[in-house]
């Protein structure tokens, strides 16, 4: 009679491209971002806040503004697929710093019971940019042959 036993397998971990890394990264906090701007509408008073016309973005350069600094995270997943590794290496560097530091603040600010959803996004969201800051500094280096 044969028994047979079972065997140990060990599944594949295939090596993906520093690039391909930021990339997703830069995409999860993009959708993080997201997600706590539309989560925010379910706060009590915000939307008629909206149709009163009171709200932190009420003039055209507030509104540019943040539509500026919302577009590199969303640019970032692109760039950082086409970009050369140097520029590359180093928008990651400036971005997710910044990003970071920018969520931590906001999540100090934004401490009260309703406002929990989005300090828990904000600090994901530093999570996030800090992976892509370390990833950023451990570039691989390329072998001289």
């Amino acid at each position: 009679m044969n028994i047979h036993t079972p065997h140990k397998t060990n599944l594949e971990d295939s090596k993906i491209d520093v690039k391909i890394k930021l990339a997703a990264l830069w995409a999860s906090v993009t959708l993080c971002y997201l997600y706590g701007d539309y989560f925010e509408l379910y706060i009590p008073g915000k939307v008629k806040g909206f149709i009163d016309g009171h709200n932190l973005l009420d003039d055209p350069q507030k509104l540019f503004g943040a539509s500026l600094l919302l577009a590199i995270p969303a640019v970032m997943v692109g760039l950082s697929v086409i970009l050369k590794p140097k520029l590359n290496r180093l928008l990651n560097l400036i971005f997710g710093i910044l990003f970071t530091l920018i969520m931590l603040l906001i999540a100090i600010t934004s401490l009260d019971s309703w406002r929990a959803f989005y300090v828990f996004l904000a600090l994901t969201e530093s999570a996030i940019t800090i992976l892509i800051s370390l990833y950023a500094w451990k570039w691989p280096k390329q072998k001289l042959s």
